[in-house]
């Protein structure tokens, strides 16, 4: 983490060894100085930190996709059985009580911690990172971001999660077969819907709030996954 970040004793050593002139200085050196004062804040003098508002802002959205997901596939069924009951009101009072019992906890504790632990700080690092390779709000770095953000960020991401899905369920010897069945369509599908949102995030979007903003699109995405991984 620390190499990616610019961060920690690494830098400190490179800034006092070789003169400034010697350096290359310029927009890049002044990047990575002021991540070497943010990460010399940290306490004990470590050069990283674990992102705990990131962490839990994509935790907390990651759940809210998933009970959003949930509560669709339960109205879904239920609309399916109404068909045959000739009672409406009776139907009424069972479709409020299904919504309300049958939630899947594990579920959304599966979800709630991928956000958490994986997807969250990891973007945090990633955007960091982008950040400090193209810091010119240019039309061409923007392009780059959103590229690299489908090409690198967007199929870890899918993979990832089918990976944390079947490591929960304890199917990890049916995810080669989950790859081959799902993960070109949703990736294709996340397309669609990432480029233009990534294009917002890093245009518009400042740094610090750019997992939050990119984990409220995830609302949706979320959505997307949590549907897809329990098929």
């Amino acid at each position: 983490m620390d190499a990616l970040g610019c961060g920690g004793h690494g830098f400190l050593w490179w800034h006092r060894r070789f003169p400034s002139h010697l350096r290359g200085g310029g927009e890049r050196d002044k990047s990575c100085n002021a991540s070497s004062e943010s990460a010399q804040a940290a306490p004990g003098g470590a050069g990283y930190r674990f992102p705990l508002k990131q962490a839990v802002t994509a935790g907390s959205l990651a759940l809210a996709g998933d009970t959003i997901a949930q509560l669709e596939e339960r109205l879904r069924n239920r609309r399916k059985e109404e068909l045959s009951l000739s009672d409406s009101d009776n139907s009424n009072k069972d479709a409020i009580g299904t919504l309300l019992s049958s939630h899947d906890w594990v579920r959304a504790l599966r979800m709630t911690s991928y956000g958490f632990l994986l997807y969250g700080p990891a973007c945090y690092v990633w955007y960091q990172y982008l950040d400090r390779c193209l810091p010119q709000q240019t039309v061409k770095n923007l392009l780059l971001k959103v590229l690299l953000n489908q090409i690198i960020l967007g199929p870890c991401v899918i993979a990832v999660a089918f990976a944390w899905n079947s490591l929960w369920q304890r199917r990890l010897s049916e995810l080669p077969r989950k790859y081959q069945k799902d993960f070109l369509s949703t990736l294709i599908y996340g397309f669609r819907f990432w480029i233009p949102v990534s294009a917002v995030n890093f245009w518009v979007v400042p740094l610090q709030a750019r997992v939050a903003f990119m984990s409220l699109g995830s609302i949706f995405w979320n959505f997307v996954l949590s549907s897809t991984m329990s098929k």
